[in-house]
């Protein structure tokens, strides 16, 4: 595993709720990452205590974030260490009910 990886499983691994976006919760830099930002609030996750990774400080980590989860966009949400999905997918689990009970059982 790269260096590059190895911190992305660290970060992942080291966070309950994490998300790889472009920009910061309380600034976000593109449409996407806005709404899956929404969309977290509106699961109830406060966003002061959700861990965010921008992308656009560090392009190794926007490179590797890609090759770690084998998905082709940002926002990527991980949950307990595990790959939920970007901003479509977020949209779609929320609307179903399904993203607020991920985020509820990782309590």
């Amino acid at each position: 595993m790269s260096d590059t990886q190895t911190r992305i499983d660290q970060l992942v691994k080291s966070h309950d709720i994490v998300l790889f976006m472009k920009g910061s919760a309380s600034f976000p830099m593109c449409g996407f990452s806005g709404r899956a930002i929404q969309i977290l609030k509106a699961s109830g996750v406060d966003p002061r205590t959700l861990f965010t990774v921008n992308v656009l400080e560090d392009e190794a980590i926007r490179q590797g974030i890609k090759e770690y989860s084998n998905w082709p966009t940002i926002p990527q949400l991980y949950v307990k260490g595990e790959f939920v999905g970007g901003s479509d997918i977020m949209m779609e689990m929320y609307q179903s009910g399904e993203l607020q009970q991920v985020l509820t059982a990782q309590n």
